[in-house]
């Protein structure tokens, strides 16, 4: 009872902080880029607990819609268009939460504009287009533009722990599993949308290959299986809504990915599990035949939205056997339980970092955010590079479907 009421408290102060402080004179003004129904949990909310940030204007195709959408989140500026706010030299950055065939269009030119970018995932439609953006000339110019795929999960404290207890040269296997449940989409979503290069590994696919990516801290070197079920009339075509994707890591190590927009009545929290090589285990009490073998499993439950639920098992499994015939003679396994709802909780190195036990992962994310647009050091970072390895993974997994990768946008690029 004393842990639910503690996950209630944690999950109402993360929507609703405690004493919000006041805003800084140089507080960065944000713009968003639509009027999208992920923009107040990934900017809105953990606006309002950060000094430094204002979420300053908002724009839509339909002006109506922005004017209840700022209403609604107190957003002082409704501006006609999209180009509106990169035009406007008090907004300092801009949030592009549109669907994903409109990323990459618009995140050059906010980039082109001089304004900082914060990009829903996935950045863009392709490692085409990754290639393009994360290379923009604006990128490498002192005091240029920051740019940050918002991976916000990346970000939560329970990832860097997780992650403190991996060793990534000692890896056999991975496996990351996501799912929404049926009702939680419709036909008519733009997850469905193939020329808004919709699909399940767009959507929450990504997640898990960023996942295997970062338990292995390695690139996949090739995409051996990926089995999907897709949609196959009109506009609905060739957009998956749930798939199975196994890889091969160096080293021969295996990394399997698997999600659904389609998944049972009841929603059951994402997982990724690490199962590390045997290794042998010296203990005097054996008799000279026999030998004694450890295989460690770590998984981080909740490893998407972690601030709501999560939880990192360490478990080891232990056997005897004959050293000869490798029969097994007894066997028996040990499990801890770990959470990390902040870095203080995380321990080690990560001691230190800010944060809050109410902060979500996108509250971590915008605290990294403003740290790099500021010049300062920040926990965690992810590079144009990682971006882009990010969309060479997708589109792997995409060409060994056979439903191939999500579209390249016509907008083109002029050189500056």
């Amino acid at each position: 009872m004393a842990a639910l009421a503690s996950m209630v408290g944690r999950i109402y102060q993360a929507f609703s902080p405690p004493q919000p402080p006041p805003k800084r004179g140089d507080a960065l003004k944000f713009g968003i880029l639509g009027a999208a129904n992920i923009a107040p949990l990934a900017l809105i909310t953990p606006a309002k607990s950060h000094p430094e940030v204002i979420v300053q204007a908002v724009s839509a195709r339909d002006r109506k819609k922005a004017e209840e959408f700022a209403k609604a989140h107190s957003i002082p500026e409704v501006r006609d268009s999209y180009e509106d706010i990169l035009s406007d030299p008090n907004i300092d950055c801009v949030f592009i939460p549109l669907p994903n065939g409109l990323h990459f269009e618009w995140a050059v030119r906010a980039i082109r504009a001089g304004k900082h970018v914060l990009v829903e995932k996935p950045s863009v439609s392709n490692a085409t287009e990754a290639e393009i953006l994360f290379n923009l000339p604006e990128l490498s110019q002192p005091n240029g533009p920051v740019i940050l795929e918002a991976f916000h999960s990346r970000f939560f404290p329970a990832w860097s722990y997780f992650r403190s207890l991996i060793d990534p040269a000692n890896i056999e296997h991975v496996n990351a599993v996501s799912m929404i449940p049926w009702w939680g989409t419709s036909k008519d979503d733009i997850h469905f949308n193939y020329n808004l290069s919709g699909g399940s590994m767009m959507a929450m696919g990504t997640y898990n290959m960023a996942a295997l990516r970062m338990a292995f801290d390695a690139e996949p070197e090739e995409c051996l299986s990926c089995e999907v079920h897709a949609y196959t009339d009109g506009v609905h075509d060739k957009c998956d809504y749930d798939f199975h994707a196994t890889f091969r890591f160096p080293n021969g190590a295996i990394g399997e990915a698997s999600s659904t927009l389609k998944g049972p009545t009841y929603w059951t929290p994402s997982h990724v599990t690490v199962t590390q090589k045997e290794v042998i285990i010296a203990d005097e009490t054996l008799p000279q035949t026999q030998v004694k073998v450890q295989q460690r499993q770590l998984t981080l439950h909740g490893f998407v939205h972690g601030i709501f639920w999560h939880r990192i098992d360490i478990k080891d499994i232990y056997q005897v056997r004959n050293r000869d015939t490798s029969k097994v003679i007894r066997g028996w396994e040990q499990t801890t339980y770990h959470k990390a709802y902040t870095f203080k909780e995380a321990g080690g190195e990560f001691a230190d970092l800010p944060g809050e036990p109410f902060w979500m992962s996108y509250r971590h994310q915008l605290e990294q955010f403003v740290n790099r647009v500021k010049g300062r050091e920040t926990q965690h970072w992810i590079s144009g590079a990682d971006s882009i390895a990010q969309m060479k993974m997708l589109d792997m997994a995409y060409e060994k479907s056979g439903l191939g990768r999500r579209p390249t946008s016509s907008f083109q690029v002029n050189k500056s």
